[in-house]
This record gives structure tokens, sequence and C-alpha cells, in this order.
């Protein structure tokens, strides 16, 4: 099983600076305990310099991250505010049939409320549907269809 970790990185700031990225390794612990086979790819972990990419670079890794998510099996999204780049991520992932579980307040944006299998408020409640099974069953439900 294919997993593509995206989340909010720079958001609505106007500076070339990026949002706390801790989620990322305490979310990539909790699929590999509960996936121990699955592929995790981590744009962050990549491309922890893509702040300082020139716009080539940083066009054509935004392409490729995009298309990835069009091939994965599940997209996890961490999305504490609004992320242009992660809507994105999840739009690819569900209009090519995978399963969008996104981590996130805004449960009434329309992105994440129409684009989403399972939404939870915070990793604490998604590390309680890992532990009781209800993710992964939600998981492999919707790769069946």
């Amino acid at each position: 099983m294919r997993f593509f970790l995206a989340g909010i990185m720079q958001g609505s700031h106007t500076e070339a600076v990026l949002h706390d990225q801790d989620y990322r390794r305490h979310v990539k612990e909790l699929l590999a305990a509960h996936f121990p086979q699955a592929q995790i790819y981590d744009p962050r972990a990549d491309h922890a310099d893509s702040l300082d990419y020139d716009d080539e670079t940083g066009r054509r890794v935004f392409l490729l991250h995009n298309q990835m998510c069009g091939e994965v099996d599940v997209l996890l999204a961490f999305v504490p505010e609004a992320s242009m780049g992660t809507a994105i991520e999840m739009w690819e992932a569900h209009r090519h049939g995978a399963a969008v579980i996104t981590i996130s307040p805004l449960k009434h944006n329309w992105a994440v409320k129409f684009l989403s299998h399972a939404v939870y408020d915070n990793v604490e409640q998604l590390e309680a549907a890992l532990a009781g099974g209800e993710l992964t069953r939600l998981i492999e439900e919707t790769l069946r269809k």
C-alpha cells in the first residue's frame, strides 16, 4: 500500500517560511506501526530545502507531487488551517480513487468535507482510529470501490 503524507507547509504565510512540520514524524511513525508493509512518501523529507528552490525546480517538484497523489492508495492530509497545495493533493488523490484521510478542525470547509473519506480533529483522534482498526477498515472499504 502506498501512502502520501500531505499537509500544510507554507499555508498563508506571505514570507518564505514554513509552518511547524513536527507532525510529520509522529504521523509517519503511526502509519508505519499500523501498516508495516506500506510505502510512506513524505514530500518534506525529500525536499527539506524547497523554500530555496529556483522556479523551475519548484514547479517540477510541485507538479510531480500532484501527479504522485493520483497514483497512491492513501493520502493522509494534515490541514490545521487552509492549505492550497494540500487541497490540490487531496483533489488529485480523491479523483483517482485513493482513500483520503484528513486531520483537520475544518470539517465545514468544502475541500476537507467533500474530498475526505474520514476527518479527524487532531492526531490523537487519528491514533485512536488506527488503534481500534476503524481506519484500516475504512481504507480497505474505500479501495474496494
